[in-house]
């Protein structure tokens, strides 16, 4: 499943997290690659450890903690400390498969990558190219997003990022670790779930809300690790 979801930032948010981000010194982004990947890898990127991703990282976390559209969807158990790239004059990702397994050198966190993200601060009109070209169950698709917006992928994805040929493409990008693994059971909750809100929203008293939440939450039991 591959999914959108908008305003995880507000503009207010995005505005201060660009003055932070823009100040920074920014390092070679192969620095956090694999072997495979840091052969398709040309942007640049703020190391792990400085203060500015940190700061900005925990805005991103706890915005997330307040989506029930990213909660709905990913279900995390674990979310990888949000790392931040830039693209500009030519530069791309080729490609690639993220790792399975993802270490933080600064929190210490080891998980597993069931889904991986990408959230913008720089908005489509700012730059030229820098779509996000992803190899999903449902085809290729391409994504370039406003500023504040997120796109939720599975990470077993080919994706790659396309040349940026004016401007500059930033974003942050990051990993959960879900509580269930198979995305196939994962988009099969989410969907469940949000019938289940359709419902409630058009007629709270229907006698089917609670049956069916009682489905929700018995798949979750079978499948979900803890």
């Amino acid at each position: 499943m591959l999914l959108q979801i908008p305003h995880v930032l507000s503009q207010e948010q995005v505005a201060e997290c660009r003055l932070l981000l823009e100040a920074a010194e920014w390092i070679d982004g192969r620095a956090t690659a694999g072997y495979q990947s840091a052969r398709a890898k040309n942007n640049t990127q703020l190391a792990e450890d400085h203060p500015a991703a940190r700061k900005v990282g925990d805005v991103i976390l706890q915005a997330l903690e307040a989506s029930p559209l990213f909660l709905s969807a990913a279900l995390p158990l674990k979310v990888f400390p949000p790392l931040f790239n830039r693209y500009s004059g030519g530069q791309s990702f080729g490609t690639h498969v993220d790792n399975a397994i993802r270490h933080s050198s600064v929190t210490g966190m080891r998980m597993r990558t069931d889904l991986s993200a990408t959230l913008f601060f720089a908005g489509p009109e700012e730059y030229a190219g820098g779509e996000l070209v992803v190899e999903d169950t449902y085809g290729v698709q391409q994504v370039k997003l406003p500023a504040g917006d997120m796109v939720l992928y599975p990470a077993t994805s080919l994706h790659h990022v396309r040349p940026v040929t004016s401007g500059a493409r930033l974003c942050s990008f990051f990993w959960i670790q879900s509580m269930v693994r198979d995305d196939g059971r994962r988009t099969l909750l989410f969907d469940l779930d949000v019938a289940i809100q359709r419902v409630v929203q058009d007629a709270a008293d229907h006698p089917a809300a609670v049956p069916l939440t009682g489905v929700y939450h018995n798949l979750l039991r079978q499948w979900a690790d803890s």
